[in-house]
């Protein structure tokens, strides 16, 4: 019967191990169960992640799925990965705003990301095992996102005041965005009691959890009471109604910003910037009276 193995042997021990690849709990012989399927799992992490990382994958996701719904997780590799990124992009519905295909494999590897390291962190899968890791997202291209002209500006006020079932609703959408430089998100997560009438600010939650006090001109400020006070939004719902008290959802903006762009006959590069929907993200400066 041999001793306790010195500390040399443990050394020349771990030095195998690690050069195979091996870890010692490999050697436990223990038999994990296989891991779900894209299927099985995709819906677990959709509901585990928030609202707006929800909807920023959910699309991506659903591109899996129509591949890979009845495969495993622990059955793809980085290659068929890179393969379904190049599906994706020979197949892309060509837009305004395209650019290769780019924004779409970097999304797509993103929402496999996020679905693999939930994977990790169920032990699911070991973390060495992880395709979306060895991926690499395409180089982003510079943003091509710009502020809008005064006379853009003038259009985009003019079209929104005249046309449409609610003009009242979209002016004041679109003046809060110009005034705040607030995101879509801001805008729908706002309520009345964010509403400090004294001092002129608004309380914008947005991406990333991120919160601030923005300032607001006494006429905005005037015009988002009315719109409390004729709508009736509760003090702990949403802000920004339809005319039936219905509060509003990503889909006026959708909406809004198709009928600006049938209806403005301007620049190419103007019709870009409403298709991106990156309007009411760019910081337009504008004064108000």
């Amino acid at each position: 019967m041999t001793g306790a193995p010195t500390q040399a042997e443990l050394d020349a021990a771990r030095l195998v191990l690690d050069r195979m690849g091996v870890t010692a709990e490999d050697l436990l012989n223990t038999v994990k169960p296989p891991a779900p399927t894209f299927a099985e799992y995709i819906p677990v992490v959709a509901a585990a992640v928030s609202d707006g990382t929800r909807r920023a994958y959910t699309p991506y996701w659903n591109r899996v799925l129509d591949q890979w719904a009845d495969i495993s997780l622990s059955d793809r590799t980085p290659t068929d990965i890179q393969r379904l990124v190049q599906h994706i992009k020979a197949n892309l519905t060509v837009r305004r705003n395209t650019r290769n295909g780019n924004s779409a494999a970097e999304h797509l590897i993103a929402a496999l990301r996020c679905l693999y390291r939930h994977a990790v962190n169920d032990e699911l899968i070991d973390e060495r095992s992880n395709p979306a890791a060895k991926v690499a997202k395409p180089r982003r291209q510079p943003s091509n996102r710009r502020a809008l002209s005064g006379k853009q500006m003038d259009q985009l006020n003019e079209v929104v005041a005249t046309t449409g079932n609610d003009p009242q609703l979209d002016s004041l959408i679109i003046r809060f965005h110009t005034e705040t430089a607030a995101r879509r998100g801001g805008a729908l997560a706002l309520r009345p009691k964010d509403l400090d009438e004294e001092q002129c600010l608004v309380y914008l939650r947005e991406k990333g959890e991120t919160s601030r006090w923005q300032p607001v001109s006494p006429t905005l400020m005037w015009h988002l009471l009315q719109h409390v006070e004729h709508r009736s939004a509760p003090m702990n719902g949403r802000l920004l109604r339809y005319a039936d008290g219905r509060p509003i959802t990503y889909h006026r903006y959708d909406n809004l910003w198709s009928r600006v762009g049938s209806t403005i006959s301007s620049t190419v590069s103007f019709f870009s910037f409403l298709a991106s929907l990156s309007i009411i993200e760019s910081r337009v400066l504008f004064n108000f009276s």
